[in-house]
């Protein structure tokens, strides 16, 4: 709770509302512990000194995770929103006007969580039990898949729908059974509490996306090629600056240094092609029957639909080739 009110502290102190109130153009980002290249690019000033000779206002607020991404991109208080890739392609099919520009990274940021002593030995053991998770986020999908590979479903299992940080407090305190886990959440207690991690699939995490309100693509093309230029500076700072990257995340997060390298150098890929394309769409491909099961969509043609227009590949290029 206490990061949950630190998070809102920091959205309200560095997020511009509607911003623009002089005539500038409003550019609203968020930055989350999830995406490294969004620490760095808010510490560093890279944005507000690109674009100091602009009339563009740079603004930023917190994200603890994909779904509340999300929810700003609806309500319009960011124009920019980090996800995982199913949840991107979950509020598209759902009818949130976003694109997704740019993939930030290739993490095992989701695992199945269990406490120290615990004598869960199987995801199948896991039946009849309470498991935290973050519904619409990517831990929560990563549950689902799991709980399906193990001949179980949602209906097996009591899911706590509660945050990240408040999952992870639940099952430290024993009120749950499990947790379905994101980093550097699950690195913490990991390393700190002895939790242990029951089941880990790579294949079971979608990648990170870096999403913008079609309206604002619409209107700003050149700030989003702005945005994703700055996103593939930041990735190439991360890869040739590892030890002051994780000094930026642990500082941001509040974490040792030794979750956040666990998180950010063992268990984050950031040597990838930032251009969404055939290998993310194989990945969301794989979810998108799983979300039509659980009614997460209407039907299996509106899903099709949201991912054929999810992509917007352009901005990656042109970053890229750069």
């Amino acid at each position: 709770m206490a990061l949950a009110l630190t998070a809102c502290v920091s959205g309200e102190g560095t997020d511009g509302g509607a911003g623009g109130g002089d005539g500038s153009v409003p550019l609203r980002l968020d930055w989350a512990y999830y995406n490294p290249e969004s620490l760095v690019i808010r510490e560093q000033g890279w944005l507000e000194e690109e674009l100091a000779d602009q009339d563009v206002t740079v603004s930023w607020l917190q994200s603890l995770g994909s779904n509340k991404a999300n929810e700003n991109l609806r309500a319009g208080a960011v124009d920019f929103g980090s996800t995982a890739g199913t949840p991107a392609l979950l509020a598209r099919a759902n009818g949130t006007e976003l694109r997704t520009v740019s993939v930030y990274s290739q993490p095992e940021w989701s695992a199945l969580v269990v406490p120290a002593g615990s004598d869960i030995a199987s995801v199948a053991d896991l039946a009849g039990r309470q498991i935290a998770a973050t519904k619409g986020t990517d831990p929560y999908f990563f549950l689902l898949q799991a709980l399906r590979e193990a001949g179980l479903d949602a209906s097996d299992v009591s899911i706590v729908n509660l945050q990240h940080p408040d999952g992870k407090t639940a099952l430290e305190r024993g009120q749950v059974d499990a947790w379905a886990g994101l980093d550097p959440y699950t690195a913490q207690t990991e390393l700190e509490a002895g939790s242990r991690l029951l089941y880990r699939n790579l294949d079971f995490n979608s990648y990170g996306f870096l999403n913008v309100a079609e309206d604002f693509l619409d209107a700003h093309p050149d700030l989003v090629q702005t945005v994703v230029d700055t996103y593939e500076r930041a990735r190439a700072w991360i890869l040739d600056h590892p030890t002051e990257a994780v000094g930026i995340l642990a500082e941001a997060a509040g974490i040792s240094t030794e979750v956040a390298e666990r998180q950010l150098l063992d268990r984050t890929r950031l040597d990838i092609s930032p251009v969404p394309g055939d290998e993310q769409r194989v990945v969301l491909e794989r979810v998108a029957p799983l979300l039509v099961a659980e009614r997460q969509v209407a039907d299996e043609e509106t899903v099709a639909e949201a991912l054929d227009t999810l992509f917007a590949p352009e901005f990656a290029t042109a970053a890229a080739d750069r």
